[in-house]
């Protein structure tokens, strides 16, 4: 297969038949599939042709149903993407016929066993260079950027007096560790000079480090900034282009024992919104952070130090912003806690009519609960407690937990 397999979030008969119209079924087998869909879909990418008919027949005696492109079972196409709908349990039955019996079907069922394995046990905790962040609640994210520039708050925090006070009212305001950027990457933000990212950052981080006991992550896509930022106490990276700006990152994160976010962006902040255009945002948007995943452990940067972040906002749309946040859950296939990152954007913005980037702080809030609710597991917001209480309000209503 090209891909691991993921399972699908849809929510209505038309998100189904959408689904199986893109696996190349025709629209009448489209239809009645739709229409007798189980309650749970999992997708499989570049299936051999020669598969197809056996992998239909051994689901389908389990209750299940398959659905392919057209001419697949004839090999009339080499490959093609499968929808598989049935329960829970009747893939996971199915990962373990194929997983026993037939060779050529072997690594299909041990790749949805892991699948569903990873989606009942997800991550625990999440390592730093020198801390462990507990996974047991949904954690926040405390923005301090100390730029002139960023677009919500842009100068109010560029000193290290005024940084420092800000990073105080975070801890109050229950922050469970800070985030700290020197360069804005806002749609059309120019880059700025390492030195000077550097001479933004570095200082607060240490002065932050001396005075709170809260992790710290620096926001930053270039080696030079995070190699100084470790030395002075930062203990996460937060790469938004997911180590694909500068390829000496991901080793200064291996050689400091780092913890990294990687987050998926297609193309740079000056020029990211020209083309939001996708054929599979989805899909697109976990192969790339995939990616990001194998570099980091090609590596040998442990499982327990990564998170990834769809990145909202980063090459998107509005409404592709909007459908990221409805199929949340199917980023959950990457084994690895999910940061959201949404607060004030401008999509938020669009739906609300609110200009004020200040003005969306409802707004964000209803994004931080419904990703709790989608499966995210920490949230980078500017609004702590606010945040927070969201967060943990959702938290009690889906787990019964306070």
């Amino acid at each position: 297969m090209a891909h691991p397999p993921r399972l699908l979030w849809v929510e209505s008969e038309i998100d189904i038949r959408r689904e199986l119209l893109a696996v190349g079924m025709d629209a009448g087998g489209a239809d009645r599939l739709a229409r007798e869909a189980g309650s749970r879909m999992l997708k499989l990418s570049g299936v051999p042709c020669e598969a197809l008919a056996s992998l239909k027949e051994e689901f389908a005696a389990l209750g299940g149903r398959m659905g392919a492109a057209r001419g697949g079972m004839v090999c009339a196409v080499a490959e093609s993407d499968v929808i598989l709908s049935g329960s829970l349990a009747c893939l996971g039955d199915f990962s373990r016929k194929l997983a026993s019996g037939n060779p050529a079907l072997a690594d299909i069922g041990a790749r949805i066993g892991s699948l569903l394995e990873v989606l009942e046990h997800p991550p625990r905790v999440l390592r730093g260079r020198t801390c462990q962040l507990e996974l047991n609640r949904p954690l926040i994210m405390g923005i301090l950027n100390v730029t002139p520039d960023s677009f919500s708050d842009g100068g109010a925090f560029n000193s290290v007096e005024r940084a420092l006070q800000r990073a105080r009212e975070l801890a109050a305001e229950g922050a469970d560790l800070i985030d700290v950027g020197g360069e804005s990457t806002r749609p059309g933000a120019a880059r700025v000079a390492d030195d000077v990212e550097i001479s933004r950052v570095v200082p607060v981080i240490r002065a932050l480090r001396d005075e709170l006991d809260l992790p710290l992550s620096v926001d930053t896509r270039k080696s030079r900034v995070a190699e100084e930022a470790l030395a002075a106490g930062a203990e996460f990276i937060n790469d938004i282009s997911g180590l694909e700006h500068d390829p000496r990152m991901v080793k200064v994160a291996a050689a400091q024992g780092a913890g990294l976010f990687l987050m998926h962006a297609r193309g740079e902040p000056e020029t990211m919104q020209r083309d939001t255009r996708y054929g599979d945002l989805v899909g697109e948007i976990l192969g790339s952070l995939r990616r990001s995943l194998d570099t980091a452990l090609g590596e040998g940067i442990a499982p327990s130090r990564l998170a990834v972040d769809p990145g909202i906002g980063f090459g998107k749309s509005a409404e592709g912003n909007l459908e990221i946040l409805r199929r949340l859950n199917e980023f959950r296939c990457l084994g690895r806690p999910i940061l959201l990152g949404t607060s004030r954007k401008s999509f938020i913005g669009k739906v609300l009519g609110q200009s004020d980037p200040q003005g969306r702080l409802h707004g964000s809030n209803a994004t931080v609960a419904l990703g709790v609710a989608r499966g995210a597991q920490i949230f980078r917001v500017h609004d702590v407690g606010p945040a927070r209480e969201a967060a943990l309000m959702a938290w009690a209503i889906c787990h019964g937990a306070r």
